[in-house]
């Protein structure tokens, strides 16, 4: 390959537009294709081939990779197209609604492994994300304990869910605030503590909404070491909560508002309780503000480092294949709170999608046709 990527977008919606406005920031990238259903959200894109159907797009030799960027269910079969053919894949989140689509398209990118294939799994260049996940995966904090992370800054209102005939529906979007606001939450929560065993959850849909699909949700995880786990989130509480708190056996460390506050033990818990002479001791301990600056490059450093990869083996930020475990659960909450009981992992993926499937064919819904927003790009997931 020549030493620029030539990139193709699918979807021009609100992040494809963000992509094709931020690419002339991309290194050694160069946007030559468009694609969307209804030509005139391309009007505005001078320069490129535009293309109504991403088949097309895909084999037309003009690009060497895809952004997919269209609603949930298209990223599983445009992005088996575009491996099959011969394209490095940069998908956004989700990278599948459910967990039998996600093995689908990872086992398209097996049968291509020399091609490149990330997810917009943008907030992983946080550093605050960063050193929160390298204290807990280094060991400062001992074996964890306990997690929680209350989510509940992603409000949204009926505008914004009326701006898309696809969104917030089974049939459109396989879910809520799950599968729209929280993969990112989620692939970050399990990126720094694991992937939970059990998960049991109740789910509120349509609570504060007219929609069929959740916008409220209180989950509750077990990991496979005895520790335990609480995510709560919701798109109809205001003012918002994002406070994410990990107990370990060396203390705790606690990101809200910006900043990551640890409170280190200065000595193990575990050892402390079981030694101490003292019916009411106070484990003694010290508290820092780690440090971190900025929130990261975001979705341009996303693509920068996919471009990176494809030129020069970098090492991807997001794999795409990890993406797989934010989808199993957001999957595995809402098939517990369908059914009332706990979900253990890993998940039926087969069983999960029958159950979708049946709220897809049994829907009675009746959406409000779809009508123009006004978007704020800095929170238009």
């Amino acid at each position: 390959m020549a030493g620029e990527v030539r990139l193709g977008i699918i979807g021009i919606g609100n992040m494809g537009s963000h992509h094709v406005r931020s690419m002339p920031q991309v290194r050694r990238c160069r946007l030559t294709a468009v694609c969307d259903l209804v030509p005139s959200k391309m009007d505005w894109i001078d320069g490129v081939e535009k293309f109504e159907n991403s088949r097309d797009l895909i084999r037309s030799g003009l690009v060497d990779a895809v952004l997919v960027a269209t609603p949930h269910y298209d990223h599983t079969t445009i992005g088996i197209d575009a491996l099959d053919n011969g394209l490095h894949l940069l998908t956004e989140k989700p990278i599948s609604v459910h967990k039998a689509d996600c093995e689908r398209l990872i086992a398209a990118h097996r049968r291509n492994p020399n091609l490149k294939f990330a997810a917009m799994f943008n907030q992983r260049t946080d550093p605050h994300y960063q050193r929160i996940r390298r204290i807990v995966r280094g060991g400062e904090l001992g074996e964890i304990q306990r997690t929680s992370w209350i989510i509940t800054d992603w409000f949204r209102s009926e505008a914004y869910y009326a701006s898309g005939g696809w969104r917030a529906t089974w049939a459109g979007e396989g879910g809520g605030v799950l599968l729209n606001q929280c993969p990112h939450n989620l692939d970050l929560f399990q990126w720094i503590c694991g992937v939970p065993t059990s998960v049991d959850a109740k789910c509120a849909f349509g609570k504060y909404h007219r929609i069929e699909v959740e916008d409220e949700v209180t989950a509750y995880l077990e990991y496979a070491n005895g520790a335990t786990g609480v995510f709560v989130t919701s798109t109809g509480e205001a003012p918002g909560t994002n406070r994410l708190e990990i107990v370990g056996d060396r203390g705790k460390l606690v990101y809200e508002s910006g900043r990551i506050l640890f409170e280190r033990t200065e000595v193990s818990v575990k050892e402390f309780r079981e030694t101490t002479p003292h019916a009411f001791p106070t484990v003694p301990t010290w508290r820092c503000e780690i440090p971190a600056n900025g929130y990261g490059g975001q979705h341009l450093e996303i693509v920068q480092n996919f471009v990176d990869a494809i030129l020069d083996g970098a090492e991807l930020i997001a794999p795409a294949e990890e993406g797989i475990h934010s989808v199993e659960m957001a999957n595995a909450m809402l098939l517990s709170s369908w059914t009332g009981r706990p979900v253990e992992m890993p998940l039926d993926g087969a069983l999960y999608e029958a159950e979708l499937k049946k709220r897809i064919e049994t829907s009675s819904f009746v959406k409000a046709p779809a009508k123009e927003a006004v978007v704020d790009m800095q929170s238009s997931f």
